[in-house]
């Protein structure tokens, strides 16, 4: 879901070059591969999706790499339902990983 929402907000942003990166290896394998199971029917949204762009790919990482994606994660526990962007500042508590000065 996370993933198919990357791709909608690109889209919305106008974007023609994306990477979504995820530290779950089924997820990548499920949209590289042919995007069967039980999630399928999301995984070839995603492809379709994908496909819109000049270029796109769904990358692997490892968990150590995304803290600040985990952490704004449970800060939404709180927040009402629904979409949320922050294009300039994230929330509190959030990116404090690295300064960039």
């Amino acid at each position: 879901m996370a993933c198919r929402e990357g791709c909608a907000l690109a889209s919305d942003l106008g974007l023609q070059k994306i990477r979504i990166a995820t530290d779950c290896a089924n997820v990548v394998t499920a949209i590289h591969g042919p995007g069967m199971g039980p999630y399928g029917h999301i995984v070839r949204e995603i492809k379709a999706g994908m496909a819109s762009f000049l270029t796109g790919e769904v990358v692997h990482e490892s968990r150590k790499a995304n803290g600040d994606a985990h952490t704004l994660a449970k800060s939404l526990i709180y927040k009402q339902l629904g979409r949320h962007v922050w294009l300039l500042a994230p929330p509190d508590g959030v990116c404090t990983s690295y300064h960039v000065t």
